[in-house]
C-alpha cells in the first residue's frame, strides 16, 4: 500500500515513520509513505498556503490552489479520473473514523490524505476529494496527528505486518467488543492476584472467561458498541443485565 500525505508540516512525520508499526510495515515492504509539502506548490516568495476568509472572521483559511497542484502531481497518469484514488480530507465535518473504516482503507493499494490547518480549508477543496474523515469529536491544531492515527490503524491491518493474526482478531473493536483484561508475571502485584482461571490450563474456560469479560467491560464502558456486536442470545442477555446493573449503580 502507498499513502501520500499532503501537509504544511513535513518534519512532523519524520520520527513517527521510523518507529513502531509504521516502520515495521515499511521495512517489510508492505507500506510506502510519501510526505508531500504543500508549500512546494505555492508561487509567491513567502510560500503562502493560507489567506484571510472572505466575509471576515477569526483565523486564516488554507488556499485551494497549492492543494490542487499537489494533488495533480499524484493524478497525472489518470488524466481525467481525478477522484479515482481515495483522497481523504481530514476534517471535523467528516465521518468518524473507526475500525471498520480502517479495515476498508486497508483493502486499497493507494490512498491520499490531506492535512487541514488553521481555521480549515477553502470549501472548494472538498470538490477534489472522495471523502472527509474525522478521528473524533475534539479539536486538534492540525490534521497531522490525525493522519498518523489513520496511517497506523491501517498499517497494522496489512497482511503480514503484525506477527499473529489471532492476536489481531482479538483486539478491541476488531470483534465489536472491548478487549478482555491481560495479565503477566508476577502472579501477585500490589495485593492483586491474577484470576485463577488464567492459571488453570483449561483453554475452554479461559476462552469463556475472556469473552464474558469483554462483554462486561464493553457494557460498562462503551454500551453503545453492544448494538453492533455479534452476540449469542445468552451473551446479549448478560449484556443487558450488566447495563441495567450499571445504570442502577450510577443512580444510587
Amino acid at each position: 500500500m502507498r499513502i501520500d500525505i499532503l501537509t504544511i508540516l513535513p518534519r512532523f512525520f519524520e520520527a513517527p515513520l521510523e518507529e513502531g508499526v509504521l516502520n515495521i510495515a515499511r521495512e517489510k515492504g508492505k507500506l510506502s509513505v510519501k510526505i508531500i509539502d504543500i508549500r512546494d506548490f505555492t508561487e509567491d516568495a513567502h510560500r503562502s498556503v493560507d489567506d484571510y476568509p472572505f466575509g471576515g472572521g477569526a483565523g486564516m483559511v488554507m488556499k485551494p490552489e497549492p492543494i490542487k497542484k499537489a494533488l495533480d502531481t499524484l493524478r497525472k497518469p489518470e488524466r481525467n479520473r481525478q477522484k479515482s484514488k481515495r483522497t481523504i480530507l481530514l476534517s471535523p465535518k467528516g465521518k468518524v473514523f473507526d475500525q471498520a473504516y480502517a479495515a476498508d482503507l486497508a483493502k486499497e493499494t493507494e490512498i491520499v490524505i490531506i492535512c487541514g490547518h488553521y481555521e480549515g480549508v477553502d470549501e472548494r477543496v472538498r470538490e477534489l476529494v472522495t471523502e472527509e474523515l474525522s478521528v473524533g469529536d475534539y479539536v486538534l491544531s492540525g490534521g497531522e496527528p490525525a493522519a498518523l492515527v489513520v496511517a497506523d490503524a491501517v498499517a497494522r491491518l496489512l497482511p503480514d505486518v503484525l506477527g499473529g493474526d489471532e492476536s489481531l482478531a482479538e483486539e478491541s473493536f476488531q470483534t465489536g467488543l472491548l478487549e478482555y483484561p491481560q495479565y503477566t508475571r508476577p502472579r501477585e502485584f500490589m495485593n492483586s492476584k491474577v484470576p485463577e482461571v488464567l492459571l488453570s490450563g483449561n483453554h475452554g474456560k479461559i476462552s469463556r472467561w475472556r469473552r464474558d469479560m469483554s462483554i462486561e467491560i464493553t457494557a460498562r464502558r462503551r454500551p453503545d458498541l453492544l448494538t453492533k456486536a455479534d452476540l449469542t442470545d445468552e451473551e446479549r442477555a448478560l449484556a443487558e443485565r450488566l447495563k441495567k446493573q450499571q445504570k442502577k449503580e450510577t443512580t444510587t
